[in-house]
């Protein structure tokens, strides 16, 4: 597993654990008064929600779609400058670890020669992360948006009420099921820590969704959805389009 997804997988932990300390009634009404985090954050995302939701028949679950989107798209550079990182420091990995192997017993040759390597091939290891921390705030004011908006708490969409938690479990159930698809499609190395991680982020979106108002585990499924496709195409293509490359090798 890279330094860049273990960064990753320890982010978003912690952005579910703050979530998760955050219930709806905790949450005031959105102020563009009240300070810089509502005025430039917060209320331009509710103003986009109340748009499209005025456009959309009045549908909030289908405002939430379309702005969930247009923020994923716009946030589409920062993720491809993550995943460009993570691939370079991919493809180091078999010097690395032969670094590792030369100088196992004197880990301050192992750091200088890893330092060596990482100028020598124009990699920087925490540029991976870069993205990841600019993209929370957006995330996290997305969030508040949501949760905070007082018409999406007195909406309908499908069977649910936006406001309170879905009492069939289909939402959760859903969170959770993307939540693993989204992973298992990014797990281009499957360690045994990740496999773990894989079974506890489900359960754990399983079970807040059970207690957060529908509007929230409906962004997540919306974003995870486009996570998986976007995944799809920059882990998954790839590794087959290697494959390919490999085999027609092998035949001549």
């Amino acid at each position: 597993m890279t330094r860049s997804r273990i960064a990753y997988l320890s982010i978003f932990l912690f952005l579910i654990l703050v979530l998760a300390g955050c219930s709806s009634s905790q949450l005031a009404p959105i102020d563009p008064n009240n300070g810089i985090w509502d005025r430039f954050f917060v209320y331009p995302l509710s103003f986009m929600l109340d748009w499209f939701a005025n456009v959309l028949w009045g549908e909030y679950g289908l405002a939430i779609l379309v702005v969930t989107i247009i923020i994923r798209f716009l946030v589409l550079p920062l993720t491809l400058k993550q995943y460009r990182s993570s691939k370079a420091m991919q493809e180091i990995q078999p010097e690395m670890l032969k670094i590792r192997e030369k100088y196992k017993d004197n880990p301050q040759k192992v750091q200088e020669e890893t330092m060596k390597l990482f100028q020598k091939h124009g990699v920087n290891p925490m540029a991976g992360c870069l993205p990841i921390l600019i993209q929370m705030p957006i995330l996290i004011a997305l969030y508040h948006a949501i949760m905070r908006n007082q018409e999406i708490s007195t909406h309908n969409f499908l069977w649910m009420q936006l406001g309170t938690p879905d009492p069939y479990f289909i939402l959760p159930t859903l969170a959770a099921l993307t939540t693993w698809l989204q992973q298992k499609v990014m797990s281009t190395q499957i360690t045994p820590q990740m496999q773990t991680l894989m079974i506890i982020f489900p359960i754990m979106i399983f079970v807040m969704s059970m207690s957060f108002a529908s509007a929230l585990p409906l962004y997540w499924i919306y974003s995870n959805l486009f996570t998986i496709v976007q995944s799809y195409f920059l882990y998954a293509r790839p590794n087959q389009n290697d494959r390919s490359k490999q085999k027609g090798g092998l035949s001549k």
